[in-house]
């Protein structure tokens, strides 16, 4: 996967290859910068009141916007070694309003980039092709939010970090068995973990315990940001001021940023007493797989290879991201039909499969067709997919198969 070159970079700051992963170091920065600064104003009083009026003096009334990046480059030189964005996070901080929203970007969300080479376009792959500069542009265009400033850090410090503030205490919530992929094996409860056992956590998206607790990149992402809070309440209210300085000047080596000093001290102070907002772009119903095919404009191939795709609507980004600020977000994609201009067949007996069409305005009628055996799978006329896309969000399933197929109408053949 290849591109043009990369756009001009902002100063950045890179070092050694002890960095954490997961956007966390971005949160810790921003958090352990302004420790000490907060608690030598509020000293003689509550803090809240003399931190966000410095803050809000110095940053004024508009939100900022700061791009998250986990880059999954292993065996990287430094944070901004080509790699895949693996975790996207914006944190949006409000000091008008006290608020701090970490928006989770899924990886695997299609976007149009012309121009680009990218046989698999999704929106963790700007970062590979272009850097943060590309990666903040397409972000800000998904998004509608302007985004002008990043933080990037890969996972090879991330166990080395999580030790330095002593761990962390986790609560899981249901038993956890991966010793294929992540290696985490959990029972449920809240625990005391060290940096291993937190990256075994995190990585887990394929749990293999006979439930349906961290079995996608979703309910991964939902896990990340619960370390992000974890790591959050550690620094801000169990080290000690001494300690704050000394973590502070080794994770501000590890981390690549176009932020300033003074800047991540005042976003600090802004953040501080904040409220914590949690919000997941898309949803579970908007993955599917996608096969190879030819999609006009969406890169410079004018095609995609066959892989899992989120299909997510600028509607529906705009639905949940206004009250941040989102304006006129787009994915880059020709717009989807409308539900109501779809028809389509249900195969077997699935009246659940018929009732959620039909509930989301598909006109579907039940027809002789068989089980695919597999997972549920869409059949559709070549010239269709854009309307198969709409048939595969309103399933809600997260897995359905997209099959060109000579078919005179859309056809779904449940999974087993």
């Amino acid at each position: 996967m290849v591109g043009p070159p990369a756009p001009g970079r902002a100063r950045q700051r890179v070092s050694r290859p002890l960095l954490v992963g997961l956007g966390a170091v971005g949160l810790v920065v921003v958090a352990a910068a302004g420790v000490l600064v907060a608690r030598a104003v509020a000293r003689r009083g509550p803090g809240e009141p003399v931190a966000q009026s410095i803050a809000t003096a110095v940053l004024g009334r508009q939100p900022t916007n700061i791009l998250l990046i986990g880059n999954n480059a292993r065996n990287a030189a430094h944070p901004l070694t080509p790699g895949q964005a693996d975790l996207l996070f914006v944190v949006h901080i409000d000091p008008a309003r006290r608020q701090v929203v970490f928006i989770s970007i899924p990886r695997n969300v299609m976007v149009a980039l012309p121009g680009w080479r990218d046989p698999v376009p999704k929106i963790k792959g700007a970062f590979f092709m272009g850097g943060p500069a590309l990666a903040m542009r397409e972000v800000s265009r998904l998004l509608g939010m302007s985004v002008h400033d990043y933080v990037v850090a890969d996972f090879a410090g991330f166990v080395q970090a999580i030790n330095a503030v002593g761990g962390l205490t986790i609560d899981v919530q249901q038993p956890i068995y991966d010793p294929s992929h992540s290696g985490a094996v959990f029972q449920p409860g809240t625990q005391h973990m060290d940096g291993a056992q937190v990256l075994a956590y995190v990585r887990v998206r394929q749990n293999e315990a006979s439930n349906d607790y961290r079995v996608n990149d979703f309910q991964r992402q939902a896990a990340a940001y619960g370390v992000l809070a974890a790591l959050r309440a550690q620094i801000f209210g169990r080290v000690a001021p001494e300690e704050v300085l000394r973590l502070l000047d080794l994770w501000r080596h590890d981390v690549a940023t176009n932020l300033s000093d003074s800047t991540i001290a005042v976003l600090a102070l802004a953040s501080l007493h904040a409220h914590f907002v949690h919000v997941t772009v898309g949803s579970l119903a908007d993955s599917m797989v996608l096969p190879t095919t030819a999609l006009p404009g969406v890169n410079a191939e004018g095609s995609i290879e066959g892989s899992y795709y989120d299909i997510v609507t600028p509607a529906q980004i705009a639905a949940q991201l206004a009250p941040y600020g989102s304006s006129h977000p787009s994915t880059g994609l020709p717009p989807l039909p409308a539900p109501g201009t779809v028809a389509l067949e249900v195969g077997g007996d699935s009246t659940a499969a018929l009732s959620e069409l039909r509930a989301a305005g598909i006109h579907a009628a039940m027809a002789p067709l068989p089980a695919s055996g597999g997972p549920t799978q869409v059949l559709y006329p070549p010239a269709d997919l854009s309307a198969a896309e709409v048939v595969g969000r309103a399933l809600g399933q997260g897995n359905e198969e997209l099959v060109p197929s000579p078919v005179a109408t859309i056809e779904v053949e449940p999974g087993d």
